[in-house]
């Protein structure tokens, strides 16, 4: 089932959605859950851009991993867990974008 491949880009693009939410950017979380749906159109063309915006998610979670690291130690905070935590998301954002270029998801959208 289709599904299941689709997932780790679903789950990707939810995540996004709540740390944009989580920023105050609400109408930009809001666009990313729409996404998702976009699976329904079966066009190549839909997939790449998907699968563009996943990689700029993961660009994202690492720009905002900097911030956050910027900030722990303008307080003398420890941050090695934040980048276990953020890091890891940051990874599966951009294996959940390669997993789109699979034979088989590939021939489901052509």
């Amino acid at each position: 089932m289709i599904f299941f491949r689709l997932l780790p880009a679903i789950i990707s693009l939810l995540l996004l959605a709540a740390h944009f939410s989580r920023i105050d950017l609400t109408p930009l979380a809001v666009l990313i859950l729409l996404f998702p749906f976009a699976f329904l159109i079966k066009k190549a063309w839909v997939l790449k851009v998907i699968q563009g915006l996943i990689l700029l998610g993961a660009l994202e979670w690492l720009r905002s991993l900097y911030d956050y690291i910027q900030i722990y130690q303008s307080n003398n905070q420890p941050w090695t867990k934040l980048v276990f935590i953020m890091g890891g998301v940051a990874l599966f954002t951009f294996v959940s974008a390669l997993l789109l270029s699979t034979k088989k998801i590939k021939e489901h959208f052509r």
